[in-house]
């Protein structure tokens, strides 16, 4: 494993773990005599967090298992977006664009301190035969404007580079451009705010803790967990949900077990590798663009975290046990700095790299030849032949709500309870912190009213500078409360471990929302990583050590 937080080339936030165990140990003791929980969950990513929050919200009993930390793999790596996939229109996705477009305001309104609107800069250079025509691009985006109600975005148009603000980094010859708008997203305190929300309904959320066997019954499942310490626990389920991610497959093959050996595994995933490179920044302004390349791929490059930019994302199909341990190779920071050069007037370079990520995405196989046009929609496979077992298939961050309310009705109705008894509530419900009313009033606009929100922070707590107040405000939205409690000053925030993170913060992570190492803390739960030196994240590293809390 790489030093906490190292952020050298091919390093990832992402821990290297080995795959679900293919052993099958009988329970560690006898089964009770009744199902302990209505739904047990296996997977502590995006669907699996979304999925355990709708069921648990439905009045569902709800156990939730993650081998690792929430959110370790796939949802920590994405390119950050909720969009509604503009490059999708071109392999005729259009019930895929719309679902996520339409899915877009619902979830910026859910959660206004991690997603807030962003615009997009299309340039474009007619000349340049490898990028699609502008009439093209013009009929994509006004499909994009009208595929889904808008009540916050606003539409897209044309450009001129030479006199907007998102001209001047560019090359001379790049003098129009298109504008359009998606979102942006925290994406692993997505997951986190999910999984409290669960919580906060009643379900049972297991960190590293491993199903390592799970028997299908007639009419309930037994799984056998095994914990942090090496425990294991005997649960008794009615259903399984297989939100495994890429294990999603390989769980079916080794994990779960059928009564008469039929085999649960029906579908097979296309595990496709994105990689991205973080840089010092590349621009002032607050637009992030969209870069066609020569072959036909698209990247982002996006704000980062103030002081920097993303660049992503590549798309390798890969293989092999250990999608956990995925990592970026050179070719493809070659081909991020090269793709995205061709368009900035200053070069970008490997050696400019300061952070790299890579994830895996589970892509349902459609027998695409290319996998870039692997479709990025989902399925839900219901079985029913036996104790219920439904199993996700794909998927994409941006439709992670709609996906888990589909799968709540799809679990009900297995379980006996139609929508019509247990109905679905999640679209317009806030994520964990993200009422602002108690600071604000009532809601407005989700941009407008996170500034509303850092302002009146602000002005009850004087005493936090304004980089810090943001940043709190960002994390924990109307949580902040219960993160500050009664502190006056700085010095009830305890000790400063390293440069504006405070002892009362990292036990409120611990706490609160599972954290358990420096890995958790600063690269998930925040990315301060990424703004401290090595000795600075050491020290993070060695107070989590110093306070671990016992398992």
């Amino acid at each position: 494993m790489a030093a906490v937080g190292d952020p050298g080339h091919g390093s990832t936030e992402v821990l290297p773990v080995s795959d679900f165990s293919s052993a099958s140990p009988q329970p560690a003791n006898p089964a009770p005599a009744a199902a302990d929980c209505d739904v047990l969950v296996v997977g502590g990513g995006i669907n699996g967090c979304g999925i355990a929050r709708d069921l648990a919200g439905r009045g569902w009993r709800v156990v939730l298992c993650e081998k690792d930390d929430l959110a370790s793999h796939t949802s920590s790596s994405s390119t950050k977006l909720i969009h509604g996939g503009l490059r999708y229109l071109e392999y005729y996705e259009f019930s895929l664009v719309r679902k996520a477009l339409q899915e877009r305001e619902v979830l910026l309104k859910s959660a206004p301190h991690i997603m807030w609107p962003l615009r997009f800069v299309m340039p474009h250079d007619p000349r340049d035969k490898s990028l699609r025509p502008a009439w093209m691009i013009r009929i994509g985006l006004f499909m994009y404007d009208h595929l889904a109600k808008r009540e916050v975005l606003p539409p897209s148009r044309s450009v001129d580079l030479r006199r907007h603000a998102a001209g001047k980094p560019l090359k001379d010859q790049y003098k129009r451009g298109f504008v359009y708008s998606d979102g942006w997203v925290d994406d692993a305190r997505l997951v986190v705010l999910n999984a409290l929300d669960a919580q906060a309904r009643g379900a049972e959320v297991l960190t590293r803790t491993r199903c390592v066997h799970v028997q299908r019954g007639a009419d309930d499942w037994v799984a056998t967990l095994e914990g942090p310490d090496g425990a294991h626990r005997t649960l008794r389920a009615r259903a399984v949900v297989n939100a495994a991610g890429p294990w999603a497959e390989s769980f079916l093959r080794g994990v779960a077990h059928s009564a008469k050996g039929e085999a649960l595994a029906t579908k097979s995933l296309r595990l496709v590798k994105g990689s991205h490179i973080v840089v010092p920044r590349l621009f002032e302004h607050d637009h992030a663009y969209i870069f066609q390349n020569p072959d036909k791929r698209i990247i982002f490059a996006i704000p980062y975290q103030d002081e920097f930019t993303l660049i992503g994302t590549t798309d390798i199909e890969i293989s092999g046990d250990d999608p956990g341990g995925a990592r970026i190779e050179q070719e493809e920071i070659d081909y991020l700095c090269t793709q995205a050069s061709r368009y900035f007037d200053k070069p970008i370079v490997p050696a400019d790299v300061v952070w790299t990520y890579s994830g895996v995405r589970p892509l349902l196989d459609d027998a695409s030849g290319d996998p870039s046009a692997v479709t990025r929609d989902y399925l839900l496979e219901s079985n029913t032949a036996a104790a219920p077992l439904l199993s996700v298939w794909g998927g994409k961050i941006t439709t992670f709500r709609k996906l888990a309310e589909d799968a709540a009705a799809e679990v009900g109705k297995m379980l006996g309870q139609s929508s019509e008894q247990r109905p679905a509530w999640t679209d317009g419900a806030f994520l964990a912190g993200g009422d602002l009313s108690g600071w604000i009033g009532a809601a407005q606009r989700p941009d407008t009213d996170f500034e509303r929100f850092v302002s009146a922070v602000q002005a009850k707590h004087p005493w936090l500078y304004g980089q810090l107040a943001r940043r709190l405000a960002r994390a924990y939205g109307a949580r902040i409360g219960d993160v500050l409690g009664d502190a006056r000053s700085f010095a009830d925030l305890g000790a400063e471990v390293a440069p504006g993170l405070f002892e009362r913060e990292l036990r409120f992570l611990q706490d609160h929302e599972w954290a358990v190492s420096a890995q958790d803390v600063l690269w998930r739960r925040s990315k301060l990583g990424l703004h401290y030196t090595p000795e600075q994240r050491e020290q993070v590293d060695a107070w989590m050590q110093r306070h671990a809390k016992a398992v």
